[in-house]
């Protein structure tokens, strides 16, 4: 039992993966069991009612026909989950606190039905493919959940780390670090660290989980033969975040409006909007397999795109035709973090979001390969003119002209390039010879069937 102390600490934190609060009693007692059955297939949580969503403690009444109903609902969880709940005086109001535990014999199943949390929702397993994937995460537990045996807190987790989350998440300065901790479960039950609590506050998470970092590299062109800058971003999981924005920011088109008058703030323009990435990255660190060692994620820049690969394709549990509509997460607690300080809305909406976002900008919709690595692609806007004009500088008009008609046409034959650019067959052919030496231009398949392929890359010193 917890006592004033502990509980008002839980309403000051708000809700999350660990905590759910209600105003009330539903009419049906059974939405209580459901969210109780949802802590259950996790990792146990606190549901409080009398606590409405803005952490007001607004006052519950609990008497026996609601008592005898709340028992009788929860025995008909299967196995039997030990839960307590009681009364409690918080402000002078009476509220009802259930304490849940993480289920020994997963799944815990209530009127045929099995309900998981996900970030700071719960929701009801519907499909075989949802089902699937439950049970072979209940099979190996769930990464962020499983405990770090080899970190030491004083030692590898800085108090301004945690400084740094309380700020985000808005905490009550007088709850303490170790409460906080308490609050979200980032304990196992033998008292050791979860890894999610090291992916989130330790200052170097590679240290305990290789791969665990954010890799960005910039390419000259389309392909990948020319690097032009590779770093690697670490640190927390947040501070990864920040380190590849701004990584992103110097190197892409980013331009600023003066909003309104006088001392108001510039806003800033991305050739791609910035919560597009903000989407995307964090997906990545929240959903990504950690489970899978030998990869990391990466961010590729190239000249016409940009690209944002996790290891780990598409949860088992989401139908290819439900992609984008709703959200299972590898990392829940990871994901919850990520909540609690705000860098995440409603679960599933971030694909739709992104899409909206890209074709109100006028580019093309987001592309996502789901298969061993998930990926989204983002086209960038590309001014060929202005690229081209950059290479009249080092090249023949002819030349250029070439690179024209194959911007245009990359089935242009060379044949039709005499015509276009007015000069013989052979002299087409050394120019396309010079052309394809400085890695401006390939050919794909045959002479007959094939196409042009240009790459977009820079003069050197241009």
């Amino acid at each position: 039992m917890m006592n004033a102390i502990e509980l008002q600490s839980i309403i000051s934190s708000g809700e999350g993966y660990n905590a759910e609060f209600k105003v009330s009693f539903p009419s049906k007692i059974k939405e209580v069991t459901e969210e109780i059955c949802a802590f259950a297939n996790a990792a146990g949580g606190t549901l409080l009612i009398g606590v409405d969503d803005k952490n007001k403690v607004q006052g519950v009444s609990f008497d026996n026909a609601k008592r005898s109903a709340l028992q009788n609902s929860i025995g008909e969880i299967s196995p039997p989950l030990n839960c307590e709940f009681y009364t409690s005086e918080i402000e002078g109001k009476q509220i009802v606190v259930i304490e849940i535990p993480s289920g020994d014999s997963k799944p815990c199943v209530f009127s045929g039905a099995i309900y998981v949390r996900q970030g700071p929702n719960s929701q009801k397993l519907t499909t075989v493919e949802e089902m699937r994937d439950f049970f072979q995460q209940a099979d190996r537990i769930y990464f962020d959940e499983a405990p770090c045996k080899s970190i030491d807190i004083e030692e590898d987790i800085p108090k301004e780390n945690i400084r740094q989350f309380r700020e985000l998440a808005g905490f009550n300065s007088t709850i303490d670090n170790e409460q906080i901790f308490n609050n979200l479960k980032l304990y196992t039950k033998d008292s050791f660290l979860k890894n999610g609590a090291v992916l989130f506050f330790a200052q170097n998470p590679e240290h305990f989980f290789e791969k665990a970092v954010v890799r960005c590299v910039a390419f000259e062109g389309i392909d990948k033969r020319f690097i032009i800058d590779d770093k690697i971003m670490s640190g927390t999981l947040y501070q990864q975040f920040l380190q590849a924005m701004e990584w992103l920011k110097g190197k892409l088109d980013v331009r600023y409006d003066i909003e309104g008058a006088g001392s108001q703030p510039r806003k800033e323009l991305w050739e791609i909007p910035e919560t597009v990435f903000k989407e995307a990255i964090i997906n990545a660190l929240a959903h990504r397999d950690y489970y899978e060692k030998g990869a990391r994620i990466t961010i590729e820049l190239f000249t016409d795109r940009v690209e944002i690969s996790n290891p780990g394709g598409l949860v088992s549990g989401i139908p290819r035709n439900e992609f984008g509509k709703r959200s299972l997460s590898r990392n829940p607690l990871v994901f919850g973090l990520f909540e609690r300080i705000r860098m995440v809305e409603q679960i599933g909406s971030g694909v739709i979001r992104m899409r909206d976002l890209m074709t109100e900008a006028g580019l093309t919709p987001p592309e996502f390969t789901v298969d061993g690595l998930f990926t989204v692609v983002l086209r960038r806007p590309f001014d060929f003119e202005k690229w081209v004009e950059r290479w009249a500088e080092k090249l023949t008009n002819n030349r250029v002209k070439i690179l024209r008609e194959v911007h245009a046409n990359n089935r242009v034959t060379k044949r039709e390039l005499e015509q276009e650019v007015g000069i013989s067959a052979s002299a087409i052919d050394n120019n396309l010879n010079v052309l394809k030496e400085l890695g401006l231009l390939e050919r794909e398949g045959s002479d007959k069937g094939g196409n042009w392929k240009l790459n977009y890359i820079s003069p050197q010193g241009g």
